[in-house]
């Protein structure tokens, strides 16, 4: 038998950017909110994603103008409330006659510039980031590595993201404003009594709890129609598109920091993105699939095919045998009726059920990291009715945890004796909250052992204590990105060691 666990106005299911985005909002609008998360956080689609924040070029051609310029606003925002996670880059899109005219790809660039102002209370506002003109592709640093014939092309601006720390991060506020966080723990079963909710959930060690809520988000992405369906007894017309998107990691394939955007020739575009100063990032693909793998995989299909798509514009092929490691995410899409998945809408929907007034469910379709705190907005303005002493809106100008403002001058006068390729890691990575990170930390020796990648046992023990990390993937891959730079023997210390923490440390972000 489940035993109390405690009452909640709100429960959010699923921990991605779109749950955690809502556990936030909602945290500090004064409800009190539980999330919890059947794996860890951001383990599925929102840290498989390309890495960035930006507002869609190519949704201009599906005219999804609503959802560019929503975009193109959430990208200011978020410049402003993550600094250390959202970070300006220049895009090159080289021009490909055959493929889409001059005219065409300066008109979409246009759009985009112009759909990026923003209103303000002193009037409209330009865009934080410089605006697009045409280059020449046959002079530095843009030539290196493309093919010689190709001679013309555009540059705009969009940003790059650390996809899985903004998810934490969102989720650290959340826990900061007073919310519950449980990870590794499944909503198996839901039902309606005496005008709320009553839920099972289970822990990975097979403890069962029951909660009440007033009400329940449903942002299990996608396992969103599973979870209405059969854990919450709600009928539901509404379908989800499940479409995987694979990316390859390669050597670096050009020297700078500008990214590329690479027509194709089924119309389709592919993305090269520096990643981790050592490598590039190409992807995406669009695959339908029929169900969302707990681990889904990128197929040989799918790195032949991000091979093919950027030597057409290399000057020195890449092929399947350079990847150095490949992941895919499954994009839980609204269906919208599209026959073609790359033109399935990328825009959210919301669905609203409730019984008779009270004990509503909403349920999250669709959606991009971009506009995650938007939907959050959306998501709480319908729920408004059932919390009718709800604060209003207040995410857009807060900053994350770690979005502080603290100066580099600052960060390295503290700890002038640490290596600074650390010191640019752990910033990279926690932001102005590096000074909690290094608590009483006055030498190298206090860092514990190095394990590599510049990933040292004091951060993994920040890691396990206040991130709710408990596997070596949840440290190397998520909380960081130090696995790619790691020899197998190193992660494999990695995951020992948080093994033998884990087991002696209780977590700071519990069940209330």
């Amino acid at each position: 038998m489940a035993e109390a666990g405690g009452n909640y106005d709100l429960v959010v299911i699923g921990g991605g950017i779109n749950g955690a985005g809502i556990a936030r909002d909602a945290a500090g609008r004064g409800l009190s909110v539980l999330l919890v998360e059947k794996n860890d956080l951001a383990s599925a689609t929102s840290s498989w994603s390309s890495k960035l924040i930006h507002g869609g070029l190519r949704y201009l051609e599906q005219y999804e103008f609503r959802l560019v310029a929503e975009a193109l606003a959430e990208r200011e925002i978020l410049l402003n409330i993550a600094p250390h996670l959202v970070k300006p880059m220049r895009f090159v899109m080289p021009h490909v006659p055959e493929l889409r005219p001059r005219w065409m790809i300066r008109t979409g660039l246009f759009l985009y510039d112009h759909l990026g102002r923003r209103a303000t209370a002193a009037g409209p506002r330009d865009s934080l980031l410089a605006g697009s003109h045409g280059i020449s592709l046959r002079q530095p640093p843009f030539n290196a590595g493309l093919k010689p014939e190709l001679s013309h092309g555009f540059i705009y601006s969009d940003c790059r993201v650390d996809d899985a720390r903004l998810v934490l991060t969102n989720a650290l506020s959340a826990a900061e404003w007073g919310a519950a966080i449980l990870v590794r723990t499944e909503c198996i079963a839901g039902k309606r009594i005496d005008g709320g909710w009553e839920l099972r959930l289970r822990a990975n060690t097979g403890k069962e709890t029951a909660v009440t809520a007033r009400a329940i988000v449903n942002a299990s992405g996608p396992w969103v129609k599973q979870t209405l369906n059969e854990r919450l007894r709600q009928p539901s017309g509404d379908n989800v598109r499940l479409v995987k998107g694979s990316h390859i990691v390669v050597p670096r394939l050009y020297p700078g920091e500008h990214a590329f955007i690479l027509q194709n020739d089924d119309r389709r575009v592919v993305f090269m993105i520096p990643y981790q100063g050592s490598y590039t990032l190409v992807g995406t693909t669009d695959i339908p699939v029929s169900a969302a793998a707990e681990i889904p995989q990128a197929s040989v299909e799918e790195i032949e095919y991000l091979c093919r798509a950027v030597n057409r514009y290399l000057q020195q092929p890449v092929v399947p045998q350079d990847v150095l490691w490949s992941y895919a995410g499954v994009r839980p899409l609204y269906d919208d009726g599209s026959a073609n998945p790359s033109a399935v809408t990328r825009d959210y929907t919301l669905r609203l059920d409730d019984d008779a007034g009270s004990a509503p469910v909403l349920s999250v379709f669709g959606g991009k990291i971009t506009t995650y705190r938007k939907l959050a907005e959306h998501v709480l303005e319908k729920l408004a009715p059932w919390f009718p002493d709800m604060k209003s809106a207040w995410t857009d100008t807060s900053p994350l945890p770690g979005g502080e403002p603290a100066t580099e001058t600052e960060l390295s006068a503290a700890w002038q004796t640490l290596p600074p390729a650390v010191i640019d890691a752990i910033v990279n990575r926690h932001g102005s909250r590096i000074s909690h990170v290094l608590l009483n930390v006055k030498s190298a020796a206090d860092l514990g052992t190095d394990f590599g990648g510049n990933l040292y046992a004091r951060e993994i023990d920040y890691m396990i204590e206040h991130e709710w990390a408990q596997t070596g993937d949840d440290v190397l891959y998520r909380r960081s990105k130090a696995g790619l730079h790691m020899t197998a023997s190193q992660r494999q210390a990695v995951d020992s060691y948080v093994a033998a923490r884990v087991g002696g440390v209780e977590q700071n972000h519990g069940m209330r």
